[in-house]
């Protein structure tokens, strides 16, 4: 993947539970709370146009803290509603690693990050050699009927190795800290073995409780 702007050094970050992006995939999202509205409007105003999408969590005191590493996404599409709502598309650029929020007037979080040790994320579409698609698809069919799911399976078959296991990464209804997993995975072959193990621990009825065990 070439871009043609410099990745810096702040970005605005969006803490949405759940919502995964990575690289080289697309996010869309539906924004209608004010801070986010200016949030929006801000990465317009620049060459990179990147939002940093980041999964909170609570600590022990109950206080709303981000994971240390998310992924940036760049508006590549956006309309706006009658009533100022915006309809916006992420195109995941690199994932990053958190250094700091950076404390100041917006009304978003902002964060200082790093873009180091995800370089292969800025390069071509990964592969996955040891990837069975048999065997994975035919698992996916029994969750996809237990979570009262539908697919295009002829689309799934046919689809490359990338788009497949990040796509369905960001679209099966796996809890954050699962979809965080995910997210950090260092390779496609590790997501896809992550993705694995979350789907048949689901087809075995465990708890989220068994699986961090």
């Amino acid at each position: 993947m070439k871009i043609r702007f410099d990745l810096p050094d702040v970005i605005p970050v969006f803490p949405l539970p759940g919502a995964l992006l990575l690289p080289r995939a697309r996010l869309p999202l539906h924004l209608f709370e004010p801070r986010y509205l200016t949030m929006m409007e801000d990465a317009l105003k620049t060459d990179h146009r990147l939002i940093g999408m980041v999964q909170p969590f609570e600590n022990r005191d109950g206080d709303s803290q981000l994971h240390a590493i998310g992924c940036a996404g760049r508006i590549s599409q956006f309309s706006e509603t009658e009533d100022g709502r915006y309809m916006i598309t992420l195109a995941g650029i690199s994932r990053f690693r958190i250094k700091a929020e950076v404390e100041g007037f917006t009304p978003y979080r902002r964060c200082e990050v790093t873009w180091g040790g995800f370089e292969r994320d800025l390069g071509e579409d990964e592969t996955d050699p040891g990837f069975d698609r048999d065997i994975f698809l035919s698992n996916l069919s029994r969750f996809f009927d237990e979570q009262q799911l539908s697919a295009d399976w002829e689309t799934l078959k046919e689809a490359e190795d990338e788009l497949l296991i990040n796509s369905l990464s960001m679209l099966c209804p796996f809890e954050p800290e699962d979809k965080q997993a995910l997210l950090e995975a260092p390779s496609l072959q590790t997501r896809r073995e992550t993705l694995v193990t979350l789907i048949e621990f689901a087809l075995r009825g465990g708890t989220e409780e068994d699986l961090m065990q």
